[in-house]
Parts: structure tokens; C-alpha cells; sequence
């Protein structure tokens, strides 16, 4: 049984909460996992405790706020976007808890990566475009949209990107407007595109093939695999 323990950071006076997890062993590196548009939930505190297993310290993080999740799509929609549609109130949380992940004492600051799913594919590369200080960023089923505040500079960060080619929030246009920007920016960048694969694929309660969201085994395996090739490229 992985050890975890709740961890908790403000901003402004407002509390956030993610779930530690790890490994049993000296840790390899952190590993900061950035939640989808419901805010942290078992899929990504499952992932935490998958990570801690290979060998990472793990934190499934928070940006909504202690406490703070949606119920249904239009909740989740309602927190979502203001934090889309303000990138750097979003960039501040999310530098908050890349910075409580710092300061846990298994942690070598250092040594630290980002992952996310959704919504929190975009916050990982969002991290990246950023400049925030991480080896790494991966993105499972992202929203890749550039965010204006954070378009300059060469990104130094290694990237990549894990899509369903029929992903409706990510099409084909989008996939080549991520390889563009990502080049200009002189990026060290990967895309591993999965055909016949739609969003949220690596979530196994995605059920709404009518919405282009749906679980697939393959990918999510495949996509595991790579990330699991990535993290050792960047702590091995």
C-alpha cells in the first residue's frame, strides 16, 4: 500500500488541498499531476499512487480549492472556465502547488516534472510555456491552445503531448498549431497521436462517445508506457 498524506498551501487566504504520495524507496524525482475540469478526483490520486510505485513523489494537485469539485458537466464547465480564461490567475495556483511540492522534505526541488489529463493537460503545458521550474512536462488529452501571457522565450522544459487524433477538442489543426509552436520555441517536444481515439481516454468513467469522450485501454496503456519512458529520460 503506497503511503500518502494530504497536504495543504494558500493563496490570498483561499486553501487548496492535494493528496502525497510515496514511494517506498529514495525517490527518483517529483512528479506534480495537474487535475481535469471536475477538480482532483480518483483518477488522479490513483495516478499519484502509480507514480509513487515506479520510484516518484507524487502530488495529485488542486487549483479549485479545498473541498472545491463539480458534480456534472456544467458544474465542471462553470469552475473550468475562468481560470481558462484568465491563464495567469491560473498560472499563480498552479505555481503554488508546484511550490508545495518543493517544500515537502522527499522532495529535491530540482528534480521535478508535471502530468496532467484535460484541463490539466493544458495547465502542464501551460507550466512549461511558462518556464516554471521543471525537467518535464506531460499532457494526456489536452486542450493545446497557447495562452497569450505565455508565448515567449525558448521553452527548456522537455514536452510531450499524448492525443486522440479524434479528440473534439484537440483536432488535427490544433495538433499542428502545438508542433508549430513548439518548434519556434525551440522546444525539446514528442506527440504521440492515437487513432480512432477520442477524449479522455486514459479515464476509465469516460463514457459519452456522443461528446467525443470515451475510455480506451490501448492508448491508455501505450501512453503510460511512454510516459513511463519519458520520467525515466528526465530522473533516470
Amino acid at each position: 500500500m503506497t503511503n500518502t498524506r494530504l497536504v495543504e498551501w494558500t493563496i490570498e487566504d483561499k486553501t487548496f488541498e492535494g493528496v502525497l504520495a510515496l514511494p517506498a524507496s529514495s525517490p527518483k524525482g517529483a512528479v506534480l499531476i495537474c487535475h481535469a475540469w471536475s477538480g482532483r478526483a480518483e483518477h488522479e490520486e490513483a495516478f499519484a499512487e502509480r507514480l509513487a510505485g515506479l520510484g516518484y513523489v507524487a502530488l495529485a494537485g488542486d487549483v479549485y480549492g479545498k473541498g472545491v469539485r463539480g458534480t456534472n458537466n456544467e458544474e465542471n464547465e462553470a469552475l473550468m472556465t475562468p481560470l481558462v480564461q484568465d491563464r495567469t490567475m491560473l498560472q499563480a495556483r498552479l505555481r503554488a502547488a508546484l511550490t508545495a511540492l518543493s517544500e515537502q522534505s522527499e522532495v529535491d526541488a530540482s528534480a521535478m516534472a508535471v502530468t496532467g489529463f484535460c484541463f490539466g493537460g493544458l495547465c502542464t503545458l501551460d507550466l512549461a510555456r511558462a518556464h516554471a521550474p521543471v525537467r518535464g512536462a506531460a499532457a494526456f488529452h489536452a486542450i493545446l491552445a497557447a495562452a497569450d501571457p505565455f508565448k515567449d522565450g525558448d521553452i527548456k522544459a522537455k514536452v510531450v503531448a499524448f492525443q486522440g487524433f479524434d479528440d473534439p477538442m484537440a483536432g488535427p489543426d490544433d495538433l499542428k498549431a502545438f508542433g508549430e509552436e513548439m518548434t519556434a520555441r525551440n522546444a525539446d517536444w514528442q506527440l504521440h497521436t492515437y487513432g480512432g481515439v477520442a477524449h479522455a481516454f486514459t479515464n476509465t468513467a469516460a463514457n459519452m462517445p456522443e461528446a467525443g469522450m470515451m475510455f480506451d485501454k490501448a492508448a491508455r496503456d501505450r501512453s503510460y508506457a511512454a510516459l513511463d519512458h519519458f520520467l525515466e529520460e528526465l530522473f533516470g
